[in-house]
């Protein structure tokens, strides 16, 4: 069985990492760069970065951080945010991202998805999702950095994306996102089912938490405040989760 994998997220806005809650109240983490070297160190399997202002930020300043990031990595990097065709995605490859992640625009246009698993592979092609719970769909896909909900069910989006030839999926949950309150459990339960794997994202607060979003079907566990606060570090969680008999690299 593949180790289950543990991967801070770096929400990036104006080539700074930020990071709020319930994707409000942004504060200012510090540089991509710094970050990304320490969690090299600190042994994380993987890092995340999110351009939250893509729309808003100069193209070439995101690739000159990404550049610099990749030159400071011994690890794999995804940067996901304002990628809308082949053409970013290479570019972000270019520049040294190992996958990249793709989001509102491939909920509006859903052959992105094939196109860029066509041109690259689909294990360079992450799909976020963000989801809020919902009555009538059970939980509900929202894009725009989760400003503006769909009419789509996150559970049949998510069959969908692997059939698109999505390599892996990036589960957020917007009621537990930043709460510290644990990650949606049936959600990611619902979701375990995908044969690609499946990252949960939304909602860690103590090690407990990241125990059972793998124990209930998670492939790997993303974080941002424990981690870049320096509340839960990635060496502690890893040895508590191979205590609880995961199989985590250490």
């Amino acid at each position: 069985m593949p180790a289950k994998r543990v991967i801070p997220c770096l929400d990036v806005k104006n080539g700074r990492v930020v990071k709020g809650v319930q994707f409000k109240h942004l504060r200012d983490l510090g540089h991509p760069v710094d970050l990304a070297r320490r969690y090299d160190a600190e042994g994380a399997d993987e890092l995340a970065f999110l351009d939250i202002a893509a729309s808003l930020e100069n193209r070439g300043t995101r690739e000159a951080w990404v550049r610099e990031v990749a030159r400071e990595l011994s690890i794999p990097f995804t940067v996901g945010g304002g990628v809308s065709s082949v053409a970013d995605a290479r570019s972000l490859l270019r520049s040294g991202a190992d996958k990249v992640a793709v989001n509102t625009a491939a909920a509006l246009r859903p052959a992105l998805v094939s196109e860029l698993a066509d041109a690259f592979g689909r294990q360079c092609v992450v799909v976020a999702v963000d989801v809020k719970r919902d009555e009538a769909l059970g939980w509900r896909v929202a894009l725009k950095g989760g400003t503006e909900p769909t009419e789509r069910a996150a559970l049949d989006w998510l069959w969908e994306l692997n059939d698109l030839g999505a390599g892996e999926i990036l589960l957020t949950s917007m009621d537990r996102d930043g709460t510290g309150e644990g990650f949606d459990l049936p959600l990611i339960e619902k979701a375990s089912g995908l044969p690609i794997p499946l990252i949960a994202s939304g909602g860690a607060g103590r090690e407990i938490h990241f125990l059972e979003a793998l124990e209930y079907g998670a492939d790997a566990v993303l974080a941002a405040t424990l981690f870049h606060e320096g509340i839960l570090p990635i060496p502690q969680l890893k040895a508590y989760l191979a205590q609880n008999d995961l199989s985590v690299r250490i």
